[in-house]
């Protein structure tokens, strides 16, 4: 996960094997890092990212999609839109989102593979045990 940071973040890694040490990252950069994992940490937010896969949507249609206000919506929103995730316009009264760094879905991805890797590692390993 972090070679997928810092190619995102320009940087290249000393050598070309996954384990290598890389150069260090700057503090600033390890902040902008960290919130974006924060950003990303909360499961409302989450839900919204999914929901925005597919394209734009107004405020008022997420706040319905993922069951919660539109003030809590829009708490989130900001979040996502201030580390960079979303892009936001507005047309009248509405306003409408959109996903700004197609890399989130690309992470989000390699997080849940591992996760569906150690579950049915998980499972495969009580179906074995239950057998004995």
């Amino acid at each position: 996960m972090l070679l997928l940071l810092y190619n995102y973040l320009g940087m290249k890694a000393r050598t070309a094997t996954v384990r290598s040490s890389r150069p260090a990252m700057s503090w600033e950069a390890l902040q902008l890092v960290a919130a974006r994992f924060r950003a990303m940490g909360e499961p409302v937010r989450l839900r919204i990212l999914q929901e925005l896969e597919h394209g734009e949507l107004s405020v008022s249609v997420l706040a319905a999609r993922v069951g919660s206000t539109q003030p809590n919506v829009s708490k989130h929103l900001k979040v996502l839109q201030d580390v960079g995730l979303l892009d936001r316009r507005q047309q009248a009264n509405s306003t409408f989102y959109r996903i700004a760094d197609p890399m989130v879905f690309e992470l989000c991805e390699m997080v849940c593979s591992r996760l569906r890797e150690r579950l049915e590692a998980q499972v495969g390993a009580l179906n074995r045990s239950i057998r004995v």
